[in-house]
């Protein structure tokens, strides 16, 4: 989680910096890399999910 946090914010700096410089190609990368991070959480919540539905204790 917290390397995703990390990620995230460099995320942020690239995308303000790519729209700044009006540069596409920086701009197309920084997207990328959002979608990897969101599908990365999603991955995660799918699986912290599952471990719960299948954990008696947790309900």
């Amino acid at each position: 989680m917290g390397t995703t946090a990390f990620g995230a914010l460099g995320v942020i700096k690239q995308v303000k910096k790519a729209r700044t410089e009006h540069d596409t190609l920086k701009l197309v990368d920084a997207v990328v890399s959002a979608a990897a991070i969101v599908t990365g959480l999603a991955i995660l919540y799918r699986e912290l999910k599952r471990l719960g539905d299948d954990d008696v204790l947790l309900g």
